[in-house]
């Protein structure tokens, strides 16, 4: 007999508090336990940050660094590390050549599952599992590969915002009331005024856009609100200035709502600010990849 042989079993995972192994009917039941955790972490976080200006800018910040995850994943990034930078799992830290430090805590999140028939009969739902990630702050990545980051130009942020709008953009050279921005509600056109410096030129006019994104939707909730932290979520993305926002009223906002309600309003915000960022990454993010082909000539 090799000394190897006992290797060759593939056994199903073991119990951390002993050598026993589980059973099929004790694994799931760990996973779903992890599961519940998760949506009860998510629903408390999301009561929270409803509850504090503060908290909520916080979490609008978490969701702007991790555009692309859920506001479910943002809440649970939030929650446990809100600090995080860049997550990734233990397998995905090692093919960068990169390893977890030992005695790290990982961060959980759901990642969507396999689509499954709801009891009721009302057609397919999709599981979700758990998924444990790391922050780049826990890993020794002293060997480990990853592309420079470059910070964005003002001209082609700008331009990019503007060039991917679905509506007419138009400079005047004074407008109402102090406004940088204004949409015209017979047209949906955007007069923005000249002379503004980039940041507030920025602002001015994402607001104006996400707002006629908020607006699309079928809700009764405020667009206007959506809008609001939908654009400090691009700023937050982006890197312009974002000291003028304001989230004192956020509470008022979310008075009244549920844990659900709270993160399907969130949810509107990831959704309307990520719309704007998918029309514009082609632009911003070609740029880099260009300087970095150039600087290998």
């Amino acid at each position: 007999m090799s000394g190897f042989d006992d290797l060759l079993n593939n056994a199903a995972p073991t119990k951390q508090h002993g050598s026993q192994p589980f059973s099929k009917v004790e694994y799931a039941a760990k996973k779903q336990a992890e599961r519940e955790a998760a949506y009860e972490l998510s629903d408390s976080t999301a009561m929270a940050v409803a509850g504090n200006a503060g908290k909520f800018q916080q979490y609008l910040g978490v969701q702007a660094k991790f555009d692309r995850y859920s506001a479910v994943n943002a809440l649970l990034i939030f929650a446990q590390k809100p600090e995080a930078a860049q997550l990734g799992s233990f397998d995905y830290w090692k093919s960068r050549g990169g390893f977890v430090k030992p005695g790290q805590s990982s961060i959980s999140i759901l990642e969507p599952g396999k689509e499954y028939e709801r009891k009721d009969g009302n057609g397919t739902a999709v599981s979700y599992n758990i998924k444990k990630v790391f922050d780049v702050s826990q890993v020794d990545t002293r060997k480990a590969s990853a592309a420079p980051q470059q910070p964005y130009d003002e001209r082609q942020l700008l331009s990019a915002l503007i060039q991917h709008a679905p509506m007419k953009i138009t400079g005047v050279d004074e407008l109402p009331d102090g406004l940088g921005a204004v949409t015209d509600p017979e047209t949906g056109g955007i007069s923005v005024l000249k002379g503004m410096e980039f940041s507030d030129t920025f602002r001015s006019l994402a607001h104006e856009i996400c707002y006629a994104e908020a607006a699309c939707g079928n809700d009764a909730n405020d667009p206007q609100f959506t809008a609001y932290c939908a654009s400090y979520v691009l700023c937050k993305k982006y890197g312009v200035d974002t000291q003028g926002y304001q989230f004192g009223n956020a509470a008022d906002t979310f008075g009244g709502m549920d844990a659900q309600s709270v993160k399907h309003e969130l949810s509107r915000i990831r959704d309307t600010a990520g719309v704007i960022s998918g029309h514009m990454a082609k632009q911003v993010d070609a740029a880099p990849r260009a300087a970095r082909a150039q600087e290998a000539r």
